[in-house]
């Protein structure tokens, strides 16, 4: 109906309904309307800056992974993977599909640790500036390799030490020599407004710590000349940056902060759970507290364009077989939940870790795949059919299939075959 159409009484109310909505109009058409269409890693990788293997780093891991699992079951790798992802219920084809994923991308983001991860060798305080400085600009030489050369990690970035009064001069400081040397390589003009390079901001308390990052960031781009926002994540370890002391959920603060810069909120399971007062014995992605913290996170992320993660399970896939299978059986079933609830991203700490995440992302991708295709192709071509799709369960259903095919689960013979492609899957 145009405005012509309406009637004087009608465009009365309509003007002062207008104005009462303004504001709420206005996040209906940004804010609000922006869930994540686009990649979104299954996974971030933290290593301890002190203990990268260098540009080859990934290559390590890959290699750890694939040697664990033909020493478990013997035999090719494939072969390997494939009994254990049987063992786990998973569908036989997924075993090739991980050990591909290994091979072209066993990690598809990668975070240097200059935060809990860094020891600094024990070195007394003295001299850990001096170290941290030599290690921020070979972190430099290697994010510059990883976010350009082909076959490295989708994402990649550092985490700072935290805005704490005790830490915060040296992760500015560090966070400088990150940014200003990526810029002196060319690196941040060549990602342009890019998604790939991520800054970590850990334990955030309060959104004020947000405020502080953005106005950070705003100082060094006016610096270097940058034409684009350098985007960050934050870590939500604490519990008040899940309830506000006004008893609001800052979450939501902390997105409204970050003015459009932020990438993602990320879950860190156990400085959170210890918060709280939770045993460690009882510390876990699926203690309560963990649960009430995601379903927080996972409402102020959604339709905010801000990716969530889940975080990390400390119970490292090693020893005998036997061993080995407990962890993996193990963080194989935390994967799977994650992705049930919609959360589709969680940590990664030891390279044997890799095996499952890939094994239950692939896994859940391929299992779910074919009722997805039929139904978008049905709804795509209008034919009726038992399922009655509208825009709102095609949409998901289109983000299902991109996601499989970004982690090697859907193909684009799959798609093919079901009249879609890859541009048709956007546009829904």
């Amino acid at each position: 109906m145009t405005i012509a159409q309406i009637s004087p009484d009608v465009r009365a109310l309509m003007e002062e309904s207008d104005s009462l909505l303004e504001g709420v109009d206005r996040s209906i058409a940004t804010r609000w309307s922006t869930p994540v269409t686009w990649r979104q890693p299954v996974h971030t990788v933290y290593v301890p800056v002190d203990k990268l293997s260098g540009p080859g780093t990934v290559s390590a891991w890959a290699d750890t992974a694939l040697t664990t699992l033909v020493d478990a079951y013997g035999g090719d790798p494939v072969t390997a993977a494939t009994e254990l992802a049987v063992q786990l219920g998973e569908p036989e084809e997924v075993g090739g599909l991980v050990v591909d994923k290994l091979r072209k991308q066993a990690i598809e983001d990668l975070r240097i640790d200059f935060e809990d991860g860094f020891t600094q060798n024990g070195l007394p305080p003295r001299c850990r500036d001096a170290d941290e400085d030599d290690h921020a600009h070979q972190a430099v030489d290697i994010l510059a390799k990883w976010l350009s050369e082909e076959g490295a990690p989708a994402f990649a970035g550092v985490r700072i030490k935290s805005f704490s009064p005790e830490t915060r001069a040296r992760g500015l400081r560090t966070l400088a020599i990150i940014v200003r040397g990526l810029a002196e390589a060319g690196t941040l003009r060549e990602l342009a407004d890019s998604r790939a390079l991520r800054i970590t901001l850990p334990k955030v308390q309060h959104h004020l710590q947000v405020t502080a990052m953005v106005a950070v960031l705003e100082r060094l781009e006016d610096e270097l000349g940058l034409e684009y926002p350098l985007k960050f994540e934050v870590q939500i370890e604490t519990p008040q940056a899940i309830l506000g002391a006004d008893g609001s959920a800052e979450p939501a603060h902390i997105i409204t902060a970050a003015q459009g810069r932020l990438l993602a909120l990320h879950y860190g399971t156990y400085d959170y759970s210890a918060a709280l007062g939770i045993d460690p014995a009882q510390q876990s992605l699926e203690h309560p507290v963990a649960h009430h913290a995601k379903d927080v996170l996972q409402v102020a992320c959604s339709c905010a364009g801000v990716e969530l993660s889940d975080g990390s399970l400390n119970r490292i896939p090693f020893g005998n077989s036997a061993e080995l299978l407990s962890a993996w059986r193990l963080h194989h079933r935390y994967v799977h939940e994650q992705l049930a609830r919609g959360i589709r991203q969680g940590w990664d700490l030891h390279p044997n870790q890799l095996i499952t995440r890939h094994l239950a992302t692939i896994g859940y991708y391929v299992r779910g795949s074919d009722m997805a295709l039929q139904r978008l192709h049905d709804y795509t071509v209008g034919v009726s059919t038992r399922w009655m799709d509208e825009p709102a369960t095609a949409r998901p259903l289109a983000r299902f299939l991109l996601r499989g095919l970004d982690c090697g689960a859907v193909s684009s013979t799959d798609l093919r075959d079901a009249g879609l492609n890859e541009d048709i899957l956007r546009r829904i």
